[in-house]
């Protein structure tokens, strides 16, 4: 069977890493210029950025906040991708599309409120402290 060469499969092989990573600041592109949501995540990020600094949270903390905070973009891109492959399929009403769309989008809501219970129980306790 002949192989199939995309633009990306050219050159040699540093030449098609950066290409891969061209690839992939594209789709962070997209995803900020796009969808709604990624604004709302940055904006998340920033303020656990914000907060680890400012209540110097452990090393341990801190990997569960990046961790959390990957997690989420890397489920919200997946989302988005795969509506967008919906949509290449379909824009009609379709039930099947309908279900993709609806539980990967639950995924990344279940990956939000996860991130969120991670926050919340590392910042709470600190909060608390400056108020007793």
């Amino acid at each position: 069977m002949k192989q199939i060469l995309r633009n990306k499969d050219t050159g040699n092989f540093l030449i098609r890493y950066w290409k891969s990573f061209l690839h992939a600041l594209d789709g962070l592109r997209y995803a900020f210029k796009y969808e709604h949501n990624m604004y709302i995540i940055a904006l998340a990020i920033f303020v656990v950025v914000f907060c680890g600094c400012y209540f110097k949270i452990t090393l341990i903390e801190w990997l569960f906040c990046v961790f959390s905070m990957g997690i989420v973009m890397i489920v919200e891109l997946i989302n988005s991708a795969l509506e967008a492959v919906c949509d290449l399929v379909t824009l009609k009403e379709n039930v099947l599309v309908k279900i993709a769309k609806d539980t990967a989008s639950s995924a990344s809501l279940i990956c939000c409120i996860t991130a969120a219970i991670v926050g919340l129980s590392i910042f709470v306790p600190k909060i608390f402290v400056i108020f007793e």
